[in-house]
């Protein structure tokens, strides 16, 4: 069975464009991909076999499990697979569907003190002895510009500019979009963006990015944060981070909410504050039962789409993962990695990636490096194509658009 596009001009454009299916018998049907309906010729008394079907969920169905680098050129191949691949209803469908396709961001910066961003399969980094980093065309045309990656979150990746800017950017499909600025706030004193995150809620279904500003009044520190809900005008201040200030500067999104971890009055305590992104309300979470283990500092993280917490002592890191958004007892403990020499004393500070349940990737201080826990061994992985010091980032390849 062969596919064509009909070449009629009068069906220009729009999700009414009907897809083409031409059988062995160079008879045609048509699909009306408005509605899914499938249309046929009367037969005339010379067909002697039935002709072939392709329904039209069956061809969405093989469609929807493709690679984006796949479904991005066959939107050339007729008007209605574009329709079909750039619809937002797909797009999703393909998302639920594509959970293993992820991919590293590394940003580094060159000689010439520019930004350069590349990626490739995260399952590389295990199964191959030097992986290739494919280098991405940059967003912005500044290509100076750049100060943090907030977080990933359907394959669309948060960039914080200038502490006054955030873009929206996602690789698989080259899109991106800059969001408003945010207005300088009058606080009274010196102030910073110390906290930025990025996120999705369901119930709602919109795309939020959120700002948190700290500033010192009266001997202590003090915070006010800004929502900006993707698609509107304007920041909107909400409710005020409810405990101290965020020890991360990148909150974490799970499950409809963003995730910091935040000091108390000292820098001895943590807790881990969480911001519902439909409700806009806080609440803490409770951290695992360390047990006897005197926990130096901590960091958060997302593993598997759950809270990860990375403990460190003295002599190892423990990896721990919440099975169960906001229930204390879901909290487990997935990894037990001593330090090595190699890679320096309280080295990892952050869990990126689990494959086959026994091998994590985490960044520490010289790079990148992968722990096996079967066999309690560590491998550096070589990147070709990245050059001194990089921020890593996972994000699962999506044809989610930021242009909502």
């Amino acid at each position: 069975m062969a596919l064509s596009s009909d070449t009629d001009d009068s069906n220009d454009g729009g999700s009414s464009d009907p897809l083409t299916v031409e059988t062995a018998a160079t008879k045609r049907q048509r699909f009306n991909f408005s509605d899914g309906t499938l249309t046929s010729p009367v037969p005339s008394s010379s067909d002697t076999t039935p002709l072939a079907t392709l329904p039209f969920e069956i061809m969405v169905e093989i469609l929807s499990r493709l690679p984006v680098k796949f479904l991005m050129q066959l939107q050339s191949v007729c008007k209605s697979w574009k329709s079909l691949i750039s619809d937002p209803k797909f797009a999703k469908k393909h998302f639920r569907l594509s959970r293993t396709h992820h991919h590293l961001l590394l940003t580094y910066t060159n000689p010439s003190r520019e930004f350069v961003l590349t990626a490739y399969p995260v399952s590389s980094v295990f199964t191959q002895v030097t992986a290739t980093a494919t280098q991405l065309e940059y967003p912005l045309n500044n290509r100076n510009r750049f100060d943090l990656i907030v977080d990933s979150c359907h394959g669309i990746i948060c960039f914080a500019l200038d502490q006054r800017f955030a873009l929206l950017w996602n690789p698989s499909i080259r899109k991106f979009t800059k969001l408003p600025s945010l207005d300088n706030p009058k606080l009274k004193g010196s102030y910073t963006i110390y906290g930025f995150g990025f996120g999705y809620h369901l119930f709602s279904d919109c795309y939020k990015v959120v700002a948190v500003y700290c500033y010192e009044s009266d001997g202590s520190y003090k915070t006010q944060v800004k929502v900006l809900t993707l698609g509107a005008n304007a920041w909107r201040r909400i409710q005020d981070f409810p405990s101290g200030v965020p020890f991360d500067a990148s909150g974490k999104f799970v499950s409809g909410t963003i995730n910091w971890l935040a000091s108390r009055d000292s820098y001895s305590s943590w807790v881990i504050v969480s911001l519902d992104l439909d409700k806009e309300s806080y609440q803490e979470l409770l951290q695992p039962d360390y047990g006897q283990v005197t926990v130096v500092t901590l960091s958060l993280g997302v593993l598997r789409e759950c809270l990860c917490i990375l403990s460190h002592s003295d002599t190892f890191s423990d990896v721990w993962l919440m099975t169960e958004y906001g229930n204390k007892d879901s909290w487990t403990k997935l990894f037990h990695v001593p330090y090595t020499g190699d890679v320096g004393s309280w080295p990892y500070t952050k869990a990126l990636y689990v494959f086959e349940d026994d091998k994590v990737l985490l960044e520490c201080q010289s790079g990148l490096v992968v722990y096996n826990a079967r066999d309690a061994t560590f491998k550096t992985p070589e990147i070709q194509n990245i050059n001194g010091w990089m921020v890593p980032e996972i994000y699962q390849e999506s044809l989610i658009s930021p242009c909502s």
